[in-house]
């Protein structure tokens, strides 16, 4: 499976979905599961990297902004709503997290901003498919801590003055 092909299956369950993370989730489950164990793990290695790549300080401070305060476990759960909004925003997301305010047209932070069982979408699907858990991925392991540098997000001086544009979105 290729860059494409993960994107296009990401896309297409979201979709499907009409923009509900959970239904995406598990309609993602059900389209990896009609594919053969060897492109399950494809997928689950493009998720994984993708979900390393965002673990950022500067992509945590937007998750804090935008959710209002975001745990270790909550980061890793908007990492991977981030990924399920698709290749565009991510990536814009990457390369300024700031530009989530205009990337993102709805944001409801009662729903948006956490999904944690996208992450597990590929471990389910290998199961059904396999009767097995998935494999270890053969992928680096996670940093033990964000790449950049730490922002104090506690501070709303600080996190207005990073994300003008979020802040005056969000939190103004």
């Amino acid at each position: 499976m290729d860059e494409t092909e993960f994107w296009g299956l990401v896309d297409s369950a979201r979709e499907a979905a009409d923009g509900d993370p959970e239904d995406q989730s598990d309609l993602l489950v059900e389209q990896l599961s009609q594919l053969d164990p060897d492109a399950v793990l494809d997928f689950a290695r493009h998720f994984e990297a993708r979900s390393d790549r965002a673990y950022r300080w500067d992509v945590w401070g937007a998750a804090w902004v935008l959710l209002g305060g975001v745990s270790d476990d909550a980061f890793e759960a908007f990492r991977y709503w981030l990924i399920g909004q698709g290749r565009e925003i991510f990536e814009g997301a990457l390369h300024d997290p700031d530009a989530l305010a205009e990337l993102l047209e709805d944001f409801d932070e009662q729903v948006d901003g956490d999904c944690e069982d996208l992450g597990y979408a590929a471990d389910e699907a290998y199961e059904r498919l396999t009767g097995a858990p998935l494999p270890e991925l053969g992928l680096p392991p996670t940093p033990r801590e964000p790449i950049g540098e730490p922002l104090d997000f506690e501070s709303e001086a600080v996190l207005a003055e990073r994300y003008p544009r979020l802040w005056e979105r969000f939190r103004a």
